[in-house]
């Protein structure tokens, strides 16, 4: 069920997010985490480059295609590198964070850095606002009832039955990330259509090429679905039950920095595997106040957001891990309600 805020106090509003943020700068928690970056990028291709040496070696046997698991793990680390890079998270110079994100997301994944970037950014500037947030915008799935209602057909029965297909329809995310990356390109300058489209085809004919030279047809082919189908599943898993049936703002709400960015977010509780697992997003409160705190910094900023809303008499909401899945798709069900009928 969507969250809605009712009564948030006011007061000081205007100047609410500054002494938190300057709490945060003065413990040092804006810095860039170099090291950190360094190690987790040298462990990311490591991992990816080994992953590729044992299909080789299993090759032709058919447990090979199980590898497509620790693969697409391995490509959501590298989703989540493209992701840091984005938020200027792992170096200072906006072009050194670029040229990662190309790195990370055209060149390792097939993933549009640029299409990707856009419309995360536009998430953060207006997270859960229907008419400026894309991802809760109109698509395959409903996100409220205005949406449902406008549905038919083959596409209303699927926002009808959407949370119980919101999983399976994750394994064709890797798919649709690559699809709306090159679709992103049309109508762009030229010299990113180049660049990016340049990046992506490399990716493509690279992968392709790496699995079927390594592995007979059919199993490059399964090991191919594998791999990408688990690599949405978990992408897609990661952010799913950050803001779904959090507070969604209407077109008259005016929330300063603070209030949007807090009450649209919803918290996972967890411990050093959640963290891993999720690539920091479990902290998606303080990531959305912060956006370029290093991820490994915003285990230290939760205390001080935490402080600072009870502070301010604003609600922190967190969850466990399959608390946060309940409550997404039980917001999903609702809005799919009308449906059913």
């Amino acid at each position: 069920m969507t969250v809605v805020v009712e009564s948030v106090p006011r007061r000081g509003v205007a100047s609410d997010f500054g002494p938190l943020a300057r709490r945060v700068r003065a413990a040092g928690l804006l810095e860039r985490r170099r090291g950190y970056y360094a190690r987790a990028i040298g462990i990311n291709l490591a991992a990816t480059v080994g992953l590729w040496g044992a299909v080789a070696w299993a090759a032709p046997s058919w447990w090979v295609v199980l590898l497509g698991v620790p693969l697409a793990m391995v490509a959501a680390r590298t989703a989540f590198l493209g992701h840091d890079a984005g938020h200027r998270q792992i170096a200072e110079s906006h072009r050194v964070n670029r040229w990662l994100g190309l790195l990370f997301g055209n060149l390792l994944l097939g993933m549009g850095y640029g299409w990707w970037n856009d419309k995360h950014s536009r998430h953060h500037a207006n997270p859960n606002h229907v008419d400026k947030d894309p991802d809760v915008g109109e698509g395959v799935l409903a996100w409220t009832r205005g949406q449902a209602e406008r549905r038919r057909g083959l596409g209303g029965w699927v926002i009808a039955h959407q949370a119980g297909l919101f999983f399976p329809l994750l394994l064709l995310e890797g798919l649709n990330l690559r699809v709306n990356s090159v679709l992103f390109l049309r109508g762009r300058a030229r010299r990113v259509q180049v660049l990016e489209g340049t990046l992506l085809a490399v990716h493509t004919v690279g992968y392709l090429a790496l699995a079927f030279a390594l592995l007979p047809p059919a199993q490059a082919l399964v090991l191919v679905a594998v791999q990408q189908g688990l690599f949405g599943l978990h992408l897609g898993s990661a952010f799913a039950h950050n803001h779904k049936g959090m507070a969604m703002p209407g077109p008259g709400d005016r929330w300063d920095h603070l209030r949007r960015q807090v009450l649209t977010s919803r918290n996972v509780r967890g411990g050093p595997v959640v963290d891993w697992l999720l690539g920091g997003l479990n902290y998606q409160i303080e990531h959305h106040l912060f956006p370029s705190v290093a991820r490994c910094n915003l285990r230290k900023v939760q205390p001080l957001v935490r402080e600072h809303c009870a502070l301010v008499g604003l609600p922190y909401v967190e969850t466990g891990m399959v608390e946060s899945y309940r409550q997404a798709l039980a917001h999903m069900h609702e809005v799919g309600a009308p449906l059913r009928g």
